[in-house]
């Protein structure tokens, strides 16, 4: 049975506030600590899996299907889109592959292989690992939660710099206005929603070009029945993503290794057979010919020539002779014998590369999510061994219907490309202007070799945005609408999130005023713990000052939960739960704050509770130990939630181990630091029977509350525009925000809490 308590205070936040820092202020810093005193001494305690070298292979193998599929399928539409209206002069070709080649080079070779990929975060890339990286190394987060412990992650890597360096300087200008960090943040989605449009249109162009292929036989074969089977390929393709990455890209691996080497052996074939003289096209003498002669064509055949990533000598050489050819010169080039088992290849091929931007979609809307940019949605862990392979059933329906969308109105692989084309050149241009910040900020380059980065790289992709503008009436228009949709989206989530943490930071409720109440807190103690979720990782919620002020009763113990994401792509287990007590011993009042990184999941901690009270437990009994000794004032403790763990640290034969801090607050807020069984070593062992006694009495009592029930405490905060709020600020807090609020998950289902033990309390507020 679920229980329900509704309460509406009209709070009104303000942008800014002042903090009143008096006795009172003071007073609760000491009953409310940081949780930082020793959280560095887990950073020796994690280390990092190490695959094995058979493990990595088999890795570089499925990320033939996985990553490099995209990248092999542009053939099927390239030429075609670089010259939608014909080819006039053969010329022309030799220009256009020209312009290919050196494309590859300075944009996937030069750029992305040596450049980009390196500024990954432990391997994870895409627009928001760029973010995350950021994020560690300047103060650029809209939600403010980040404390000092959280820098002491194994996972939380940065560097330093000196603060006369020119990387300070760019931190420091960072730092200084609300407006550049929310900038940065626009520009990190834009980026994004871009991505998520290209894992509309891939699947879309990709298929549809293959499946093209079998008009080439049968001339007078309806346009209609090719959009059939693209659309039958599609949805075959959407249904099979819940089985998970680690399961399809066995089968897509091979699939993309016989491409590759099909296309390379046919592209050698048609140069000896055709005309060995398009490889003059390496000289880039053609490329000013090919823009001299075609004028403003040629420059527009860039959109096309963007969607270029493999070989095309061979195609080249065909159109040479074929120039009427080049609506289907793939398939046109392809050698009799071999046509139908090429056109098998091709179209698995192709939906090996909607794959690939499938996976990346997933990918980066769960970071997303995580950074508090996107609505709660459902995902899906498919693999039991590598962190990062998900599945988003929502996001993947809407992927399809979209994408089906697209391939059935057109009905034209070049408009769909002018449309891709526009994707990919913004996406390019959003992650120069990252990688500008990272190169600043994370690897402190010499701003010489910063400004010969984004001078190279934003000619060139300047000079291809100019001309996908031209497309823009032609296609073009559909990433726009799509990225500003999702844009919408992502940045009123993400603005109701930030008011929401702002409303429980700014009415959070003074210590003082809850030791105030005594150490039955003005009402009747009950048996029973009570675990109340909060955003906040410092001070007592609101929500928790109504359920006192509204009824009669309150749990013999309160834990205030605190789950949060941080700029990393893993929490380490060992790392996760951070335990420590609030308030005077007698009220029995504790805060445990969970960490996850964005590749974390929920759904690997079914047992969240379990874990909790394993960490409490562990806590009480560390802290009982450590009261024993003569030399211990005050003590922290991390915590680790394996249950060799927590039998090795209830073992009598353990060790303890202290630490020095001030006296004066040792009674009042104390931390303690679980530690792995493989590393806890506690220095000392207490015999003080009193100490025993009391390390008993205090887990019976424990035990005890938990039997006799838990209750997890949830707040349910609306957010509302106040009444004299602009019209745009009230679509998107009373229409968009709520709406989002309304159809995504809750919080509930993410801690997989049980209806009968849950309690919501509403609260009101205006923005």
């Amino acid at each position: 049975m679920e229980l329900s308590m509704e309460m509406t205070p009209r709070v009104e936040v303000e942008e800014d506030s002042d903090n009143n820092k008096g006795s009172m202020w003071d007073l609760d810093q000491k009953l409310d600590q940081p949780m930082d005193e020793e959280a560095g001494r887990l950073r020796n305690m994690y280390r990092e899996k190490k695959f094995s070298a058979l493990l990595l292979l088999r890795l570089a193998f499925q990320s033939l299907g996985v990553v490099y599929g995209d990248l092999g399928t542009s053939p099927l539409y390239v030429f075609y889109n670089t010259f939608p209206h014909g080819i006039n002069d053969s010329e022309d070709v030799i220009g256009a592959l020209s312009l290919i080649i050196y494309s590859l080079t300075l944009i996937p070779l030069l750029k992305y292989v040596f450049i980009v990929c390196k500024a990954n975060d432990n391997g994870q890339g895409g627009t928001f690992a760029l973010y995350s990286l950021l994020c560690r190394h300047a103060k650029v987060r809209t939600i403010p939660n980040q404390h000092r412990t959280d820098e002491e992650l194994t996972t939380y890597s940065r560097s330093t710099f000196n603060e006369q360096s020119f990387a300070a300087t760019t931190k420091r200008w960072l730092e200084r206005y609300a407006f550049r960090r929310n900038a940065l943040l626009i520009l990190v989605l834009v980026g994004t929603c871009m991505l998520i449009g290209d894992g509309i249109l891939t699947p879309a162009i990709s298929v549809l070009s293959a499946s093209g292929g079998i008009k080439v036989n049968h001339p007078k074969l309806s346009s209609d029945v090719v959009i059939v089977v693209a659309v039958v390929i599609l949805v075959g393709l959407f249904s099979m993503q819940h089985y998970g990455t680690d399961k399809v890209s066995w089968l897509f691996a091979p699939i993309v290794l016989l491409w590759f080497l099909l296309i390379g052996g046919i592209g050698l074939f048609n140069i000896w057979k055709y005309d060995t003289g398009v490889l003059k096209a390496f000289s880039p003498v053609y490329i000013y010919r090919y823009f001299r002669r075609g004028g403003r064509d040629s420059w527009t055949s860039l959109g096309g020539i963007m969607l270029s990533i493999t070989a095309y000598s061979g195609q080249a050489a065909y159109l040479m002779q074929n120039k009427e050819h080049v609506v289907d010169a793939f398939y046109r080039s392809i050698p009799d014998k071999i046509y139908w088992p090429v056109f098998i290849v091709a179209t698995a091929a192709a939906v090996v590369a909607s794959q690939a931007t499938i996976s990346a979609t997933f990918s980066i809307i769960k970071q997303a999510l995580a950074l508090g940019c996107f609505p709660r949605v459902k995902v899906v862990h498919t693999s039991k061994k590598f962190l990062g392979q998900i599945y988003i059933p929502d996001i993947n329906w809407i992927l399809m219907i979209l994408c089906i969308c697209v391939t059935a109105g057109f009905k034209n692989q070049s408009q769909i490309g002018n449309a891709y084309g526009t994707a990919v050149v913004i996406v390019m241009l959003v992650t120069t202007l990252l990688m500008i910040l990272i190169m600043l900020l994370v690897w402190r380059c010499h701003w010489i070799l910063v400004l010969l980065f984004t001078g190279l790289s934003l000619v060139v992709e300047c000079t291809y945005f100019s001309a996908v503008l031209f497309k823009i009436n032609q296609g073009g228009w559909v990433p726009l609408v799509i990225a500003a949709a999702f844009l919408v989206i992502m940045y009123v989530w993400h603005y109701g999130t930030l008011k929401r943490y702002e409303f429980e930071m700014h009415s959070k409720v003074s210590m003082a005023w809850i030791v105030g109440l005594g150490p039955s807190l003005g009402l009747v103690r009950v048996p029973g713990i009570g675990l109340v979720y909060t955003e906040l990782a410092r001070g007592v919620p609101r929500i928790f000052s109504h359920f006192i002020t509204n009824l009669p009763a309150i749990h013999s113990v309160v834990v205030f939960v605190c789950v949060k994401y941080l700029p990393v792509y893993t929490v380490p287990e060992e790392e996760r739960f951070l335990v420590k007590r609030i308030g005077p011993k007698n009220f029995h009042m504790f805060r445990c704050v969970a960490r996850y990184g964005y590749k974390d999941l929920h759904k690997k901690d079914e047992d969240f509770e379990k874990k909790l009270f394993d960490s409490l437990f562990l806590f009480v009994r560390l802290e009982t130990m450590m009261e024993g000794c003569s030399d211990s004032d005050d003590y922290s403790l991390y915590g680790q939630q394996t249950e060799r763990s927590r039998e090795a640290l209830l073992n009598d034969n353990g060790n303890t181990a202290s630490s020095f801090a001030d006296p004066t607050i040792s009674s009042i807020d104390s931390i303690v630091q679980i530690k792995s069984p493989s590393h806890a070593n506690f220095t000392s062992r207490s015999s003080d029977r009193t100490s025993s006694q009391a390390e008993v009495d205090q887990t019976e009592f424990l035990n005890n509350c938990r039997d006799a029930g838990v209750v997890h405490i949830m707040g349910n905060t609306v957010v509302r525009a106040r009444r004299d709020s602009r019209f745009y600020k009230k679509i998107a807090v009373d229409y968009i925000y709520a709406f989002l609020r309304k159809i995504c998950r809750e919080n509930s289902v993410i801690f997989n809490v049980p209806h009968e033990s849950l309690l919501n309390v509403g609260q009101i507020f205006y923005v």
